[in-house]
């Protein structure tokens, strides 16, 4: 993963598949938001036989979301297509944790 913004930052961040014409580039954004991260495919990557794109895992935030509004509309839960960014691995989706659910009022120290 290259990751534009440090992820620690985050209680979330959102993840798709977006298609571009390279497996090692900065994949297109064209969403509202920013992207702050996105997957690197590896040599064994095959472009889609039709369009001859590739898929790639593309994270991003919204501007309603928590980091920029963190009592707006998520300041408790998220988006289905959120997750934790701290449990991103290559090749696997990220998870949906207790952090991501209610946010950092709801972590209590171990």
């Amino acid at each position: 993963m290259v990751w534009l913004e440090d992820p620690e930052q985050f209680d979330y961040v959102r993840q798709a598949v977006d298609k571009t014409k390279r497996r090692n580039n900065k994949p297109p954004y064209a969403r509202d938001g920013r992207m702050v991260g996105y997957a690197i495919l590896d040599d064994h990557a095959e472009p889609h036989p039709d369009s001859g794109l590739y898929k790639c895992r593309v994270l991003f935030v919204l501007p309603h979301d928590r980091d920029s509004h963190p009592d707006g509309v998520y300041r408790e839960g998220a988006a289905g297509e959120a997750v934790d960014p701290r449990t991103i691995q290559p090749k696997k989706p990220g998870a949906k944790t207790p952090r991501f659910q209610r946010g950092p009022a709801a972590i209590t120290p171990a």
